[in-house]
């Protein structure tokens, strides 16, 4: 008996490949941050979102961003061959992601001048109303990664206390009371991001999946288990269908709580998949 066809009707990728994405864990060591975007405290990169949206979507679907930041989701799209949208709060990183945009556009050539690549400045909380407003298509794929909460907040991250020797550098990513990354109680701020999440659903289309990438915080002496919290609150609106972990063995060690108590160094963060069932 022969063989059935291999049918792909999520993606453009060839089984091999298909299998090779389904481990759970996977080590990404991004290539280094370009100078326009280092500003930006906290930036995904490109690499790490290309290999979701090519497993998520196949060509010309359109992958949505609402907290893209610099722009790593529209790029990424881009070099894969699909329409983008992406939201930004902060004009000057919303600035930043354009010219991203416009840039790569020149680099790739004549391949992507009808790829959709739209940069819009706004608010994530208000989304219902910039889809009316811009005239979103049907989303076939979110990929986005929230604020870790306040942490860019803490005085003593070793990652912040670099950036402030610089003036240049963003140590957090607004000062706008909208930004969840200013919201200072834990429960205030998953609410809000669990609202955001939730108002995308008419958004996207049915079966289309949602890509929450995030991690557990520690803050004064105890875990904050956002990634968990995120999982199990989200899965009331869609289906939580997996998670892939991400980790970084490219960081120095740091030595917390030596000779005296446990505190690991947290080198991993939690690719949440959610399906719009």
């Amino acid at each position: 008996m022969s063989k059935r066809p291999f049918v792909n009707r999520l993606n453009d990728l060839d089984p091999k490949t298909w299998l090779k994405f389904q481990k759970s864990w996977f080590v990404h060591a991004p290539p280094p941050r370009k100078k326009g975007v280092i500003r930006h405290p906290a930036k995904f990169p490109e690499t790490l979102a290309q290999e979701f949206i090519e497993f998520f979507t196949k060509q010309e679907q359109v992958v949505l961003d609402p907290m893209v930041g610099t722009g790593s989701t529209l790029l990424a799209a881009m070099r894969s061959g699909r329409y983008s949208i992406g939201i930004e709060l902060n004009p000057q990183y919303a600035e930043i992601a354009d010219q991203l945009v416009t840039e790569e556009k020149k680099i790739l050539g004549e391949s992507v001048q009808d790829i959709l690549c739209h940069v819009i400045q706004g608010d994530a909380a208000q989304i219902t109303n910039l889809g009316v407003e811009f005239e979103f298509p049907e989303i076939d794929y979110v990929l986005t990664s929230p604020p870790y909460w306040d942490m860019l907040h803490a005085k003593g991250a070793q990652t912040q206390k670099k950036r402030r020797d610089t003036p240049e550098l963003d140590i957090q990513y607004s000062d706008a009371p909208e930004d969840l990354g200013n919201i200072h109680d834990y429960d205030e701020f998953l609410s809000k991001l669990i609202e955001i999440y939730v108002s995308l659903k008419p958004l996207l289309k049915p079966r289309a999946y949602l890509t929450v990438i995030v991690k557990n915080v520690k803050k004064g002496g105890k875990i904050y288990p956002l990634a968990w919290d995120l999982a199990r609150i989200l899965g009331e609106t869609y289906t939580l269908k997996d998670e892939k972990i991400w980790c970084q063995d490219d960081i120095r060690l740091a030595p917390y709580g030596l000779g005296s108590a446990w505190v690991s160094n947290t080198f991993h963060h939690y690719c949440l998949q959610f399906r719009n069932e």
